[in-house]
């Protein structure tokens, strides 16, 4: 069988670890096993944080709607109710920009929501 030397593929992939780590404390930056540990440890957290950051992100706007919600004398669940049945799709996150940048336009948005919502008089 023919001799296999490994140098450059096998010096490229402890460098491209190693250099992931770098910054990482004590031997996880210097030696390789320690690093490789430390690096898959980090990718394992990266990849459920960009899972958790959509989540974190939906609760924050549904904490500010609820906010100017309670201004306008209604609650989150009544004025997100009050818009489906009046037909308005609004994501909660054009929803909370509303609430923080155009107050004006928000108390529109549930006085339409409040609208909706009222049972209608038979004539």
């Amino acid at each position: 069988m023919p001799r296999v030397k490994r140098s450059t593929k096998r010096s490229d992939r402890r460098k491209k670890i190693l250099k992931r780590a770098s910054g990482y404390f004590l031997t996880k930056s210097k030696l390789y096993q320690a690093a490789q540990e430390a690096v898959e440890r980090g990718l394992k957290f990266a990849y459920t944080g960009r899972k958790q950051k959509k989540r974190q992100f939906r609760s924050l706007w549904i904490v500010r709607i609820s906010a100017a919600c309670k201004l306008n004398g209604t609650s989150y669940s009544q004025f997100i109710n009050g818009l489906k049945k009046a037909g308005i799709e609004l994501d909660r996150k054009v929803l909370s920009d509303i609430a923080i940048k155009d107050a004006a336009g928000f108390t529109k948005l549930t006085e339409q929501a409040k609208a909706a919502l009222t049972p209608k008089a038979v004539a």
